[in-house]
């Protein structure tokens, strides 16, 4: 082979690599926010699909003409520590009203392709009225205006729904507020990534949403997640069904978490990556992929070098929850590697005594128990504590982050 084929396969290799870490960051790309990224991934969608299929079971659908990658994330388990976050100061989580709006918006909007605020909000006022499971929609209430436009905003910032003229935040300050959005119902309906359509999963004909829905929450959601490539329920699973299950929720989590402990994982999922097969798909995937791949006793995780699949990072000072959440950590690795939550409060409040400039929003009567439940769920997103009965557990990873007590001193006065 010649020196320029070999450079072209490199390049092709690196290319290929970087779609997929961009892809794991950002499950959704646009042509119109990130052109580069999109072209990329659009050039190489077929060595990409074929990587995320084999070693996930996800699919990435490519529309060059409508100007969107879609990977179809389908997890392992419901994760509390990845909710939608409003787009303003703060990104403060989804509430249960949010996401209801969410999704009445969502479907409200498929039926045109141009709006405005105000007919929208009109459409979503009516929907809610018609169904006995919605709680009203009131608009005049800012605080209903308020969820109401958090959920244009997060669709806005997915590409599901371009401001023609005008600004959704707007409404917050008035209902007369003139606000025009061209919709894209195709995307729109590429945000669901469950396999099964909630239409596929029916109530009993003649009872209620109200008498029906609540008692079999739980079931429904199992059936919308149901993914029958790996059997089902009512059928014998066979070997290469259960071998294929074995590989794809075991690559969802290496993936997907920032550090996968072999606690965490099944008896059959914990013999499956210690496999010689499973060792071996491992080190493949991850060349593939531009990762490295990090084995201890405890676990095991895929770094990326270059951070292209890091869609969050720790340490880091981006927030005040980050800093605490590094200081706390290392009071709670010392000695045995756990303390009581009450302990983690005195902590915080001595922290913000000594540095009063810093962590303004975290000021007032609750403010410290305010920033020690913030710091925990930064920890217990990254992996590195569990949080049982008011007692905060150090997990194996966190030793690689703890710091010396000194380091408080580097909290910057005035931040």
């Amino acid at each position: 082979m010649s020196n320029l084929a070999n450079q072209l396969v490199i390049a092709e290799r690196e290319e290929v690599a970087r779609a997929i870490r961009l892809l794991l960051a950002t499950p959704l790309i646009g042509a119109e926010a990130a052109p580069e990224a999109f072209d990329l991934v659009r050039r190489r969608r077929e060595p990409v699909g074929k990587w995320f299929d084999y070693y996930c079971g996800w699919s990435l659908v490519v529309e060059p003409r409508l100007g969107y990658a879609r990977l179809a994330k389908v997890g392992v388990a419901t994760d509390p520590t990845r909710p939608a976050r409003r787009h303003r100061t703060g990104r403060a989580p989804f509430d249960r009203r949010r996401y209801t709006l969410l999704c009445v918006v969502a479907a409200e909007l498929l039926g045109a392709p141009v709006t405005t605020v105000g007919l929208l909000a009109d459409r979503v006022v009516q929907a809610s009225a018609a169904d006995p499971v919605l709680p009203p929609f009131d608009t005049s209430s800012r605080a209903e205006r308020m969820a109401f436009v958090d959920a244009l905003r997060l669709l806005e910032s997915v590409g599901a729904v371009e401001v023609v003229d005008g600004a959704t935040e707007s409404f917050v300050d008035s209902t007369d507020a003139k606000v025009l959005y061209r919709v894209d119902a195709t995307l729109l309906m590429r945000l669901l990534a469950a396999p099964v359509g909630a239409s596929q999963v029916a109530v009993t004909p003649g009872r209620s949403y109200t008498d029906e829905v609540p008692p079999r929450f739980t079931e429904l959601l199992t059936r919308l997640s149901l993914e029958r490539r790996y059997g089902d329920a009512d059928e014998p699973v066979s070997e290469v069904q259960r071998n294929l299950w074995l590989r794809h929720s075991v690559f969802r989590k290496l993936v997907d978490d920032p550090v996968v402990h072999r606690d965490d994982l099944t008896p059959a999922e914990l013999a499956y990556l210690s496999s010689p097969t499973g060792g071996q798909l491992l080190r493949r995937a991850a060349d593939q992929a531009g990762l490295l791949v990090e084995e201890r006793a405890e676990g095991v995780m895929l770094i990326d070098p270059d951070g292209v699949a890091t869609d969050s990072r720790f340490p880091d000072d981006s927030g005040n929850a980050k800093v605490a959440a590094l200081l706390l950590l290392d009071v709670i690795t010392a000695g045995d590697g756990q303390v009581a939550v009450e302990q983690l409060r005195a902590e915080a409040d001595a922290l913000l005594g000594r540095f009063p400039r810093w962590a303004k929003g975290y000021r007032g009567e609750d403010g410290a128990t305010r920033l020690v439940a913030d710091a925990l769920d930064v920890l217990r997103a990254f992996g590195l504590v569990r949080l049982d009965s008011g007692v905060v557990r150090a997990r194996p990873a966190a030793g690689r982050y703890a710091v010396t007590r000194t380091s408080a001193d580097d909290v910057e006065d005035g931040s």
